[in-house]
């Protein structure tokens, strides 16, 4: 399997080096350069599989053999015991047509657990085998950075540095990130938005003397191998619910567009979707342009769903790529555009992109409204970015017959404060995490500016020549 940048200017490469390269070397994402087929005898076979075995099934493909089959098994199988339910990612069923998929489960209580605690065993195994150290930089608007961290924490080859917005992440989020002692992991706290964080990630990648002075790599979902992680959820959650046999639609918590992008993937490698549906709090980028067909930044607001209160939707563009016919100079062309004057328009005059994908922006009040009346008549806790789930199913799968899946991102507790204030009550942390609340915290706030956090990070990494 080898790998293509969607601005068609980076050379190809295969899975390992996409692996440690994170963002492609002319700025563009790495997207498989044919997508992989899975049987429907395949997919019917993963219901009531354990989850470990869908997993490496699904990621298998992308892997080509780059790592011995039996060493990704035995990653995969370690990757997922760390998970607080046999099931991994259990379905629960709260209305006669709905499930939620809860993907809370992992060490930092949120979905990007799913794919961090493999990367991370995918990334040190690669490092060994080429006898290599790693820069691990991220930007995170709340649960990225913790898993990050849990995953990599202790990992002699690579050293984490992970930036968060200053004031705009939760408080059981930041710590998370901030009270853990292992000599690799650092977390940056950085005055400004998450597309500030994500804008100075970006433009470290595009240095390329920083890049090659620190060995840099990338666990964002600019990284496609935090993607392929995730396309597994979707086939075991489908396969249980009567796929192939049947199609299903999915409605999924997004900001950076990386989620939903999986589900994509996974149609694309044959998977029998119904319908995908973006959504999102009133951060509303990804369902204005659906709607209207440009895609225009405007400001970021704070919201009970911090996770989704982005702007610049990276992984967006991979969508791009793919509604477009691959065609990288239109990318480049857009990217500029979106650089320069904050928007661009899409080339889709038949509004393919409509047709593709459903998607609601849902208000603080709806969020609240449907948490509390979901926990009435289901008698099932929702947080507020699954609570936006929720609103987007009930409003984009209204007519639908499918099997309806409403990812459930993060567990309430992660949200303390905004449960309390909607619900009257506290939500507690499971008692594995008890401590964090007391531990100390340990961050070093640093500006807006790329170059401030290149220096840090050039000062700190082992893996600086």
């Amino acid at each position: 399997m080898q790998y293509i940048s969607t601005r068609g200017e980076a050379p190809t490469l295969g899975f390992e080096d996409v692996l440690l390269a994170g963002l492609a070397s002319d700025g563009g994402l790495y997207v498989p350069e044919t997508w992989p087929q899975l049987t429907p005898a395949q997919i019917a076979s993963f219901a009531g599989k354990p989850y470990h075995e869908v997993a490496i099934e699904v990621i298998w493909p992308f892997i080509d053999g780059e790592i011995e089959r039996s060493t990704f098994e035995a990653m995969a199988q370690e990757a997922y015991r760390s998970f607080g339910h046999p099931a991994v990612t259990p379905l629960v069923q709260v209305a006669e047509n709905r499930w939620i998929l809860e993907l809370f489960h992992g060490p930092t209580l949120a979905f990007k657990d799913v794919a961090m605690q493999l990367l991370a065993r995918m990334m040190e195994h690669v490092l060994t085998k080429r006898d290599l150290r790693a820069t691990i930089v991220g930007a995170t608007s709340g649960d990225t950075g913790g898993a990050a961290i849990e995953a990599f924490r202790g990992l002699e080859r690579a050293d984490v540095f992970i930036l968060y917005p200053a004031g705009r992440v939760s408080d059981v989020q930041r710590r998370m990130m901030t009270t853990l002692d292992d000599a690799n992991i650092r977390t940056l706290e950085i005055e400004g938005t998450f597309d500030d964080c994500q804008a100075i990630v970006k433009a470290m990648f595009a240095n390329p003397r920083f890049r090659e002075a620190s060995n840099l790599s990338g666990v964002n979902s600019i990284n496609w191998a935090r993607i392929v992680p995730q396309i597994a959820y979707y086939f075991y959650a489908a396969a249980n619910l009567g796929a192939p046999y049947r199609p299903v639609s999915f409605s999924v918590p997004t900001g950076n567009f990386g989620d939903i992008f999986a589900g994509y993937a996974a149609k694309r490698m044959g998977l029998a979707v119904d319908r995908l549906v973006i959504a999102s709090n009133s951060n509303d980028i990804l369902p204005r342009t659906v709607e209207c067909g440009a895609y225009e930044k405007r400001g970021v607001t704070a919201t009970t769903s911090p996770s989704m209160d982005i702007q610049v939707s990276s992984n967006f563009e991979r969508y791009l790529f793919e509604l477009q016919n691959r065609d990288a100079a239109t990318i480049r062309g857009q990217m500029a555009s979106l650089s320069q004057s904050g928007r661009f328009e899409l080339d889709d005059p038949d509004r393919v992109i409509a047709k593709q994908l459903g998607a609601y922006a849902s208000s603080e009040q709806e969020v609240a409204d449907c948490i509390r009346s979901t926990s009435e008549t289901a008698g099932y806790m929702l947080e507020p970015h699954t609570a936006c789930g929720v609103l987007a199913a009930d409003k984009c799968l209204a007519d639908d017959l499918s099997p309806e899946v409403v990812l459930a991102t993060a567990h309430p507790a992660k949200f303390a404060e905004a449960m309390t204030e909607i619900v009257g009550a506290p939500i507690s942390l499971p008692p594995r995490l008890s401590r964090l609340l007391t531990a100390e915290e340990r961050m070093t706030p640093l500006g807006n500016d790329v170059k401030e956090v290149e220096n840090y990070i050039l000062q700190h990494s082992r893996a600086v020549a």
